[in-house]
């Protein structure tokens, strides 16, 4: 007989630590969080800050944030939906959505702390190589606002819309660490240790919604139908291939002009609650139900039980 070592015995299971809530839910990469968070004693509690970029089915969100003892601060946020009020109603999931909110959030945050006429970022996207710290500065001149980029879970795979996030923010004017190897144009080098070709143009073209453009433009003349579903909401608004670099371009000089988050007014809806249903002021009826406590809860389950054993009896007596 083969001798086997039982592995989790009585000691594995005495030094067995839980895993945190987060990682049990796959939310958050816990060794690249305590990378990025990690500051140095000697700064004296001095801020770092993440550019956060998260991908849904739905939008794409930026935030500015900075960890503390007591939980992650928001500095400012961006959202793709925002993008309606910049001139750009559909397209809020793309690569060139992703572009236009990290240049917004860029130029929110530099407005927020008085750096939006110091660094003006690119005036218009080219796809070039573009370091905001390489500008010259005078003394009297802040340093650039300086941000790691956070993807979460996200696969950092060439081309991916992230990359187009970070494009934003660094033409917007933050100073965020990176390269273009994962930017849509790179080459890698055939040979090892040679050094990749960037193409700068089709970077350029990903971002004023090229790839779009060629999409809509197949469908129209190889399946009119599909085109008509696929792209509804661009019929509706009135948005053709050709279209999508103006709009583009019109949303970049609307950002510049008037970065501001602009909160939604109080439409002063109220809401009446009788038991589980809810009815608004303002629209139809709704059910939602009511919170128990915990000895209501108990009694609740108590309830079961007696109910469960009684059908024993019944059936029982039956028999």
């Amino acid at each position: 007989m083969v001798f086997v070592k039982i592995l989790k015995n009585q000691a594995f299971f005495k030094r067995y630590q839980v895993p945190k809530k987060r990682r049990r839910e796959g939310k958050t990469d816990f060794q690249a969080r305590r990378k990025m968070c990690h500051q140095d004693k000697c700064k004296y509690n001095s801020k770092k800050h993440r550019l956060v970029v998260r991908l849904t089915n739905m939008k794409i969100t930026c935030q500015i944030v900075y960890a503390t003892i007591v939980g992650d601060i928001v500095v400012t946020q961006a959202s793709s939906k925002e993008l309606t009020k910049f001139g750009m109603p559909v397209g809020h999931k793309n690569y060139a959505a992703a572009y236009l909110t990290g240049f917004l959030i860029a130029r929110r945050c530099l407005k927020l702390h008085g750096m939006d006429g110091t660094y003006k970022g690119k005036e218009k996207p080219d796809g070039e190589d573009y370091h905001v710290e390489d500008e010259e500065a005078g003394e009297d001149v802040p340093r650039p606002f300086k941000a790691i980029l956070d993807v979460g879970l996200t696969r950092t795979c060439s081309g991916a819309r992230i990359w187009g996030a970070l494009k934003g923010a660094v033409d917007g004017g933050l100073h965020v660490p990176h390269n273009t190897k994962r930017f849509p144009g790179f080459k890698a080098p055939d040979e090892r240790g040679a050094q990749g070709e960037y193409d700068a143009e089709a970077h350029k073209d990903r971002i004023l919604g090229g790839h779009v453009k060629d999409y809509m433009e197949m469908l129209q003349e190889e399946d009119p139908t599909k085109y008509e579903a696929h792209f509804a909401k661009y019929i509706e608004n009135s948005i053709g291939p050709d279209d999508l670099e103006g709009k583009i371009t019109e949303a970049i000089s609307k950002i510049k002009a008037d970065p501001a988050f602009a909160a939604k007014a109080d439409q002063g809806v109220t809401h009446t609650r009788k038991g589980n249903n809810i009815t608004p002021s303002k629209g139809t009826e709704y059910s939602r139900s009511v919170k128990l406590s915990l000895k209501q809860r108990r009694d609740k389950v108590q309830a079961k039980i007696a109910a469960a054993q009684k059908k024993q009896l019944a059936d029982a007596g039956d028999d």
